[in-house]
């Protein structure tokens, strides 16, 4: 059996138990709990995490993140969002913004056509399922093409139109 979790003392009682009265969350209060049970008295990690409702994977983080970095180490970072990125939203807004006049002009830009311009502005080699992702990213889709090109002239189409066999 493991040895009963213990925590370093950052804080007196006091404190400890305001910090827990403070908690804005169930989350929050959970591991608040977990810390001030661990100081209060040294229960093993697996009670701890009976009374509580968490694993007792859980019990031995909070308390290592406590003890590491007081307070601070059970602030709670979100997990989503863009942990690397080759371009910055910015710059990508800016690549993206340097095509739009391309195609408003009637020009068909594809992935593989992207994809140089994508690996200069990154400085390095970037995949071809990285520019469908910033595509999609920027709300950029698929469309097809129009069913007459951008510089046509309709007096032109119009006398092709009767003059051609059917």
């Amino acid at each position: 059996m493991r040895r009963p979790v213990g925590v370093r003392p950052w804080f007196s009682e006091i404190e400890l138990l305001a910090w827990l009265r403070e908690a804005s969350s169930a989350e929050e209060h959970r591991r608040r709990m977990v810390i001030w049970l661990t100081h209060f008295r040294r229960w093993h990690a697996r009670e701890i995490a009976e009374m509580v409702g968490v694993s007792v994977q859980a019990v031995w983080k909070w308390v290592g993140q406590y003890n590491r970095h007081g307070f601070a180490g059970l602030i709670r970072r979100g997990r989503g969002g863009r942990r690397w990125s080759y371009l910055s939203e910015d710059q990508e807004r800016d690549l993206l913004h340097s095509l739009e006049e391309r195609t408003q002009r009637g020009d068909i830009l594809t992935a593989k056509q992207i994809l140089p311009l994508a690996c200069q502005a990154a400085g390095r080699k970037v995949s071809l399922g990285y520019v469908y992702a910033l595509l999609h990213r920027h709300d950029w889709r698929k469309l097809g093409p129009r069913p007459h090109h951008a510089n046509s002239d309709p007096e032109v189409r119009k006398r092709f139109n009767k003059n051609s066999q059917n």
